[in-house]
C-alpha cells in the first residue's frame, strides 16, 4: 500500500514538475511567424500564406494552437480548424518537437480588392500529459495588397484602342518641334514662338506652325465613387476603380505619365487618392496600391470640394479622363464647367444589369463612355 502511495506522490511530483517548467520555459526561443509569399495579387489570383514555427530549445511542445485572424475576403482552401464570421479566424495545431522548424503553407484566393492585415497571433500550449494550457499573444504586422481586376469589356477595350488612335493622339500627344504637318489658324493659347510670319504676311491673318505628335504627356484619372442612392450600386463601384486601374496601365505601358486623383478614402489615414502625375512601374504600383486601399464602406470625400481646383488647373498636353457610376447634379455641374476648358475629355461610365442609364443631353454623347459590367 505505501509503495502505490508513493508511486502516485511520485507521479504528482512529476506532473507538478513539468508543469513548472513548461509554464517557465515554454515560449522560450519560440518563434512565430506569418509571411505573405507575394505582398500583392490582382483580385481573382491565388496566393501562400506561411505559418513558420521554430522551436529553439530542447523541451517539446506536445500541443501548440496558432491562432489569427484576418479577412474573410481571403478563402483558403484548407478550412482546418478555422470559422468564417465578419472576419476569417483560423486555429492551427502542431506538435513540435525539440530543435524543430516546421513550415505550413495555406493557400488562399484573393477574392477581393483590398488592403489585409494580420495584427495578433495568439498561441495556446500544453505541457506533456495535456493537463494544463499556457496562453500567450504575439504581436505582427503582416500586410497584403489585392489590387483591382483587369475590367472585362469590349467596349473598354475598343474604346483604348481609339484613345491611342490618330485623333486623340493629335489632341493630347505632344508636338515634335522638329517636324512639321501643316500650318493652321493662330489660336489664343498658342505660343507666340510657333507663329509662321511668311505665311501670315501672306494670307493678312496669323498662322501658326502644326507640328507633329510623339508621345502623350500625361493623362489625368479622376474617379468619383460616392454612392449615395438608396439601393447601393456596389459593383458598379468596384467596377470604377477597375476601369480607373485599367487607364492607368494603360497609359503607363504606353510610356506616359499618369496622375490619379479620387474621393474614396484610404483604410489607413480616411485621406482621398492625391497621386500627382509620374511615369514607370513605380507609378503603376503606387495607383494599384492607393485603389486597394480605398474603403468603400467609409463616406467619401466630397468631389468638388476636393480636386476641382486640380481639375481646372490643366497642364499642356494633358489628357483628363472622368471614372464615375454617378450623374448627380453637382458632378454634372462640375464636368459642364470643366468642358469650357476641355471639350474633349471623356467619362466612363460603369453600369450594373439593375441600374439605368444616366439621363444625360445629348452634347454629351461624344464624352460619355458607357461600360455594361459582363461580370458579377
Amino acid at each position: 500500500m505505501m509503495k502505490i502511495i508513493g508511486i502516485g506522490l511520485l507521479a504528482l511530483g512529476l506532473i507538478w514538475l513539468q508543469r513548472k517548467l513548461y509554464g517557465k520555459w515554454w515560449a522560450k526561443n519560440l518563434d512565430i511567424r506569418l509571411e505573405f509569399t507575394k505582398k500583392s495579387l490582382f483580385e481573382g489570383e491565388k496566393g501562400e500564406l506561411l505559418e513558420i514555427i521554430e522551436n529553439g530549445k530542447r523541451l517539446p511542445l506536445p500541443m501548440l494552437k496558432v491562432k489569427f485572424q484576418t479577412d474573410r475576403n481571403l478563402h483558403f482552401t484548407d478550412a482546418g480548424g478555422s470559422r468564417v464570421t465578419d472576419l476569417y479566424y483560423r486555429n492551427d495545431i502542431f506538435q513540435v518537437k525539440g530543435r524543430e522548424r516546421i513550415t505550413r503553407k495555406l493557400e488562399f484566393t484573393a477574392a477581393k480588392r483590398g488592403y489585409y492585415r494580420i495584427h495578433n497571433i495568439d498561441l495556446v500550449a500544453a505541457d506533456l500529459f495535456l493537463s494544463t494550457e499556457m496562453v500567450e499573444s504575439r504581436q505582427t504586422e503582416q500586410y497584403f495588397y489585392v489590387y483591382p481586376a483587369p475590367f472585362v469589356s469590349e467596349i473598354f477595350r475598343k474604346s483604348l484602342q481609339q484613345l491611342s488612335g490618330e485623333l486623340l493622339t493629335r489632341k493630347y500627344f505632344p508636338e515634335d518641334p522638329f517636324e512639321y504637318r501643316g500650318i493652321r489658324e493662330y489660336q489664343p493659347y498658342d505660343d507666340m514662338r510657333s507663329i509662321n510670319w511668311k505665311a501670315s504676311a501672306r494670307t493678312g491673318e496669323l498662322k501658326v506652325n502644326q507640328k507633329s505628335c510623339t508621345s502623350l504627356n500625361t493623362v489625368r484619372i479622376f474617379f468619383n465613387i460616392e454612392d449615395s442612392g438608396i439601393l447601393k450600386k456596389d459593383d458598379a463601384v468596384e467596377a470604377a476603380l477597375q476601369i480607373t486601374a485599367g487607364l492607368a496601365a494603360f497609359f503607363l505601358h504606353q510610356g506616359s505619365r499618369a496622375a490619379c486623383y479620387g474621393n474614396g478614402r484610404d483604410i489607413l489615414d480616411r485621406a482621398p487618392v492625391l497621386l500627382n502625375a509620374g511615369a514607370g512601374a513605380g507609378q503603376l504600383q503606387q495607383i494599384y496600391r492607393a485603389l486597394a486601399r480605398v474603403d468603400t464602406k467609409q463616406e467619401t470625400a466630397d468631389f468638388s470640394a476636393c480636386f476641382e481646383q486640380e481639375l481646372m488647373n490643366m497642364p499642356p498636353g494633358a489628357a483628363t479622363i472622368f471614372v464615375s457610376p454617378n450623374a448627380y447634379d453637382s458632378f454634372t455641374a462640375l464636368l459642364e464647367r470643366y468642358r469650357r476648358t476641355d471639350p474633349d475629355f471623356l467619362w466612363f461610365y460603369p453600369l450594373s444589369k439593375t441600374d439605368k442609364p444616366p439621363e444625360l443631353s445629348d452634347e454629351w454623347k461624344t464624352n460619355v463612355i458607357i461600360l455594361p459590367i459582363e461580370r458579377s
